[in-house]
């Protein structure tokens, strides 16, 4: 009994007690990131809209209106105008767009 109290320092396991928790949690942040980057990257969700075939693609009225903006074609006031035109028939998605 006497040699058992000699060598207990009665300091606890130390610091060494946090490393393994510590490591999972980084697995686990590492593994949510690669997801996020991966395979999550195309489900965005509803306000998520495709390029290709939302209201945003290359030939929707709010992209042909954007470029003539800004290419000179139409001023600010008729700009805006047409947005809120547009904005009755795709529901609230110019608003977003123009904000």
């Amino acid at each position: 009994m006497n040699t058992l109290a000699q060598n207990w320092s009665g300091g606890g396991p130390g610091p060494w007690m946090l490393f393994f928790p510590l490591m999972w949690a980084l697995v686990v942040v590492c593994a949510v990131t690669l997801l996020r980057r991966t395979v999550w990257r195309g489900r965005g969700g509803a306000r998520r809209l495709d390029a290709a075939t939302g209201p945003y693609a290359e030939k929707s009225p709010i992209a042909v209106l954007g470029r003539r903006f800004a290419a000179g074609e139409i001023d600010e006031e008729e700009y805006w105008q047409r947005v809120s035109v547009l904005e009755e028939h795709f529901g609230g998605v110019a608003k977003e767009r123009a904000a």
